[in-house]
């Protein structure tokens, strides 16, 4: 396929431009809203938002990056960066933006995401850059509120019994320094909704602080981390804390991909490690040790009987707002230590990884039967070793990894381009059943790499530039019990999804997907559970359109059908309406949404993605019948200093309440309020 380059790299870079100053790449929305959907619960990592960020104003130069700080982009697949790397070696440094479309495997499609992240340039002695680290950075400080308006019953102090100790106002604090991707350090403070501040149970402020300090390549030092940092290492089975998306229409988007430590500054309060890493590179090792020891929020029990206290289970929202939570607050301290060791050649890689956990007080699940093999103890391990191979458009991958009790995990995977316009992923999982890791997060259906087996192919096709095609199969089974499910199960998911995008005007896909899985009998009232199957089908179709440089509407309709053959099917239906406007080179940009929502249950709910203040985002789940609307607004009031505003109301048809025990509000709308203030300096 022969394509005008200049004319065509002209065309998108000026179109991404536009585009990636509104909002983050349409796959990458369908992966949260996949992944809110499985989790029932928005990750407050935003570190992915802070990094394209940091990305667009320094971006990374492809003639001197290596794999870790390519991965970074969460653009390109390992093949896509195993290419690249063999490209620059057998021709030399890139002279031109333009050489890119020469790459193997690598497509107009993935030229256009990666472009405004990256550069071509001179490389720079890092001796030189070293005193500069400290006084040519960017400092950036960041304050957020935001509120529901309505009352819950919380809030209310006129009746008795449990309810919040603070105000209803949400706070969030950030200061950042960063000086291009080699320093970062920065200080997060965050106050949930009921908590207190500077006052009671939180005399300090906020009722949680996050310090970091992060540097990379330092003569062999790749990273040294101080303070808080996540660690992730292979395939997710043994550790994985950064964000890590799962199954989408991105069917090429299968392996983790990651440097082994990376900094932490977000306002979660559970995934993430507190004390000091280090990475360090010699000739074709690559070693990291890390050490972390930090206070978690746990559910205590205390056994009078015993004598003998324990902990039932982690909590990992980190509200600490009533009595009850205040009194789970920091009951565990979290020992944990571990590393690793590559060895990295040009086409394959393999390492050894290991870490271990020690527990103030021993973990003691609940007794039901689904808990059987849960992690116990004072303390728990995991050893892995995973690898990688590429061999022109072919790239293997996968780890192997057991438990403290040598129960085994197996995770691998394939990244084939039979052709310039067709990609081909496939990835096998088996995990035992009694297969435990602290902080796990593979490529998995379960939320942790825990008692299945399954088999994903993905296939992407790209009949013509405008056109693409991209479908899924994944089947799976669970060898033990599952909560909820009282007996071993299996199910099915599919996915077609079909990408039209012919001009900078027009932008459309349309996809259906289709997952089955096996549930309890609802109302069984025998003494036995019986598994019944349950199919959820669902078809979206989203358009967007630019009417002109300064206005982009868009659409979406979206039905889902939720145990259709069953004796209570249930039925629901989203449809959205956006307005975007973002002139060029003004200091006002406005995005205004105007939805519709009908479901006949929570088990037939809709996610749908919404734009936020910058390094935000919101991932609701709609069901009952409803209209929704939000409006945004970002005014710049110079280089430096910009302001948000960002206002949503939700309305119901036929409710007089809202949410349910102290979240639930009298009467039949839900408003939110935010505000944003940011200063770059």
């Amino acid at each position: 396929m022969k394509i005008q380059l200049p004319i065509l790299f002209v065309f998108l870079l000026s179109f991404n431009i536009i585009v990636s100053g509104q909002e983050i790449q349409i796959t990458t929305q369908q992966q949260l809203e996949n992944l809110t959907d499985a989790d029932q619960n928005e990750t407050e990592d935003d570190a992915y938002l802070l990094e394209m960020e940091q990305f667009k104003r320094n971006p990374i130069n492809i003639n001197t990056a290596d794999v870790d700080e390519l991965r970074l982009l969460r653009v390109l697949t390992d093949l896509q960066i195993e290419n690249l790397l063999s490209y620059r070696k057998l021709f030399g440094k890139f002279i031109s933006i333009y050489e890119l479309q020469a790459v193997p495997v690598w497509d107009i499609a993935t030229i256009k995401k990666v472009l405004p992240f990256i550069s071509v340039a001179t490389e720079v002695v890092i001796a030189e850059e070293a005193a500069k680290r400290f006084r040519d950075g960017e400092h950036s400080l960041l304050f957020r509120v935001s509120q529901v308006l309505e009352k819950s019953k919380g809030f209310d102090r006129s009746t008795s019994g449990t309810n919040y100790l603070g105000s209803p106002q949400r706070v969030l604090f950030r200061y950042r320094y960063s000086y291009k991707n080699l320093l970062q350090y920065g200080l997060v403070g965050d106050k949930d909704a009921g908590e207190q501040f500077f006052k009671g149970n939180q005399k300090s402020g906020f009722d949680f602080y996050s310090v970091h300090l992060f540097a990379r390549k330092i003569g062999i030092i790749q990273a040294l981390a101080l303070g808080d940092f996540t660690v992730n290492m292979g395939q997710g089975l043994i550790q994985w804390q950064s964000l890590a998306f799962k199954k989408s229409a991105d069917v090429m988007g299968i392996k983790r991909q990651s440097a082994t430590l990376r900094p932490y500054g977000s306002a979660g309060e559970f995934y993430f490690n507190r004390g000091a890493g280090i990475t360090l590179k010699k000739g074709k090792f690559e070693t990291t040790v890390f050490g972390s020891v930090r206070k978690i929020s746990a559910n205590f029990v205390a056994d009078t009987v015993n004598n003998e206290d324990f902990i039932s289970s982690f909590l990992t929202m980190g509200y600490h707002r009533t009595i009850g939570e205040n009194e789970d607050r920091n009951k565990l301290t979290q020992t944990s230590f571990g590393g690793n060791i590559i060895f990295r050649k040009p086409k394959w890689h393999v390492a050894f990884n290991g870490i271990a956990y020690r527990f103030s007080l021993p973990v003691q699940k609940r007794n039901e039967p689904y808990n059987l093999y849960a992690i116990n103890g004072k303390n728990w391990s995991n050893l892995s070793v995973d690898y990688s191979y590429t061999h022109k458009n072919l790239h293997f991958f996968g780890e192997a990894a057991v438990d403290k009790k040598m129960n085994t995990a197996f995770v691998n995977g394939l990244l084939l381009s039979v052709d310039p316009r067709v990609d081909f992923s496939f990835l096998q999982r088996t995990i035992n059943k009694a297969y435990q890791a602290v902080n796990g997060n593979a490529f998995t259906e379960n939320a942790y790499p825990v008692n299945e087996t399954g088999f994903y192919s993905g296939v992407s096709i790209r009949p013509k530039p405008a056109w693409r095609i991209d479908a899924y199969a994944d089947i799976f089974k669970f060898p033990w019990l599952k909560y909820l499910v009282d007996a071993p199960s299996r199910g099915s998911d599919y996915l077609v999804q079909l990408y039209f995008n012919p001009n900078k005007q027009l932008e459309i896909y349309s996809r259906y997907r289709n997952e089955t899985k096996q549930s309890n009998q609802q109302e069984n009232t025998t003494v036995t559970n019986i598994l019944v199957t349950i199919p959820k089908q669902s078809w979206r179709t989203q358009i967007g359109f630019k009417i002109s440089n300064v206005i982009t509407l868009r659409n979406r309709v979206e039905m889902l059908w939720y145990n259709n053959k069953g004796a209570n099917p249930d039925r629901g239906f989203l449809s959205f309406f956006d307005v975007l406007y973002k002139p060029m080179l003004k200091p006002l940009a406005a995005i205004l949404r105007i939805q519709y929502f009908e479901t006949d249950s929570y088990d037939s709910r809709i996610y749908a993605y919404e734009n936020d203040v910058i390094f935000s985002y919101s991932i609701p789940a709609f069901y009952d019948k409803g209209m929704r609307y939000y409006l945004n607004m970002n005014y710049d009031l110079n280089k430096k200093c910009s302001l948000w505003l960002r206002w949503a109301q939700t309305i119901y048809n036929n409710k007089e309440t809202i949410g349910s025990g102290l979240d639930e509000i009298s009467g039949n709308r839900k408003s939110d309020l935010k505000l944003q203030i940011r200063w770059v300096f």
